[in-house]
């Protein structure tokens, strides 16, 4: 449960990042590609905080939780410069 809370998180988040390159993309014609750069940055390090909490407070190894990590950051990661490369 908790890994699909955080994927969805991650996907509100890289929602929130491209309404941001959209309202922006008017004045600044590089919104698109610093929005996307800052969510893959934030989500990054919201990732590798989730593997550190994993490891030191709820005694998981970081082979058990490394295959979580990945996970979590590589689908909105992947999404993200879908949107980028496609959309954006």
């Amino acid at each position: 449960m908790r890994t699909t809370l955080f994927l969805v998180a991650g996907f509100l988040l890289l929602a929130a990042a491209s309404i941001l390159a959209g309202l922006f993309s008017e004045t600044y014609s590089g919104a698109s590609r610093v929005a996307i750069g800052a969510f893959l940055g934030a989500w990054l390090v919201i990732c590798a905080l989730n593997l550190w909490a994993g490891v030191m407070h709820a005694g998981y190894s970081i082979g058990e939780e490394l295959p979580i990590f990945l996970l979590l950051f590589s689908i909105p990661a992947a999404v993200a410069l879908l949107l980028k490369w496609r959309y954006i």
